[in-house]
Parts: C-alpha cells; sequence; structure tokens
C-alpha cells in the first residue's frame, strides 16, 4: 500500500512513505491559519514530527489527526504572536487587517468543539470534500455535513459577536 492518488493513507504505509503528502496538508492548514510561509513551515515540520511519534497508532488514517495538530499549532503560534504585536495609534495596514482576521478566525476555531473544528478545517482549510472528510474522521457523510453546519453557524456567531471584519468569509462559505 502507498500514498493513494486521492492523498488518504493506506494502513501498511510507512511513514516516510506517507510524509510528503501529510506534509503538504499540514502546510495547508498552517498557512490558511497563519498566512506566513516560514511559520506555516515550522509548523507543518512540529506536527509531523509529533505524527511519527506516535505513528503506529494512528490506526491507517492519520490524515484526521495531523490536520487537528496542525491548526491546534497555527492556533497557538497565532496566540503568541497576536500577544507580540502592539498596534499602538497608528492607523491601521492591510497587513493590520488580515492580522486581525486570522486572529479572529484562531478564536473562534478554537472555541468549536472538537469534532466541529476538525471538520470545518478539513472541509473548508484543506479543501476536502464530505467523502474524503468522513473517511479520514471515520464518520458518515451526514455526520460531515451536520458538523459542518453546526461548525459554520458557531463561527458565524463567535465571529458576529466580535465584530471582525472576515464574518462576511465565513457566511459566503456555508
Amino acid at each position: 500500500c502507498g500514498v493513494r492518488e486521492d492523498g488518504a493513507v493506506g494502513e501498511a504505509v510507512r511513514f516516510e512513505e506517507a510524509f510528503p503528502e501529510l506534509y503538504r496538508l499540514a502546510y495547508r492548514v498552517s498557512f490558511r491559519v497563519l498566512g506566513d510561509r516560514g511559520d506555516a513551515e515550522d509548523v507543518a515540520q512540529e506536527a509531523l514530527a509529533r505524527t511519527h511519534l506516535r505513528w503506529m497508532r494512528l490506526e491507517g488514517r492519520p490524515e484526521g489527526w495531523v490536520v487537528t495538530v496542525a491548526t491546534n499549532l497555527a492556533i497557538d503560534r497565532h496566540r503568541r504572536r497576536r500577544r507580540s504585536i502592539s498596534l499602538g495609534t497608528e492607523p491601521l495596514t492591510l497587513v493590520d487587517v488580515h492580522q486581525t482576521e486570522r486572529i479572529d478566525l484562531a478564536r473562534a476555531l478554537r472555541r468549536l468543539p472538537r469534532r466541529q473544528r476538525e471538520v470545518v478545517v478539513l472541509r473548508y482549510l484543506a479543501d476536502w470534500s464530505e467523502a474524503d472528510v468522513a473517511e479520514a474522521l471515520g464518520v458518515s457523510a451526514g455526520s460531515v455535513k451536520s458538523h459542518a453546519s453546526r461548525g459554520l453557524a458557531a463561527l458565524r456567531h463567535h465571529l458576529d459577536a466580535g465584530d471582525p471584519k472576515g464574518a462576511a468569509d465565513v457566511r459566503a462559505s456555508g
């Protein structure tokens, strides 16, 4: 067995064989949360290092676990970065606006229950189909739809409550 064309990893695949596809997945999710290539590379590397340590326990479906770890690491990194940013009295630049939107998204994602966060991240940040998400998480396609719907509704609520600039983007994806 090897990495299938759709990116899923078979049970008998060695970590070294699965690494390139899993790294791309972790990087893509991390970049969408962080918006910085260097930070996304660091997060993807950390996620894959943790994956390597747990490889035998992942039961042939590491994608969901990798995305969850990469997402959590990216959110943590974003939170630490936010603490170091002081906006002061200077006018907001486009970069500051994007940073603010990412901070709001990271906060809202963090508030979601684990399964909703996994589904939303795989479905909308990793651009996976419902069938791929269902297979990776070991749930039905109906469950994916339900978690995605609830997760997006919760994100909208959290983002609207904070009046962030990126709330319209979440509304458009639902």
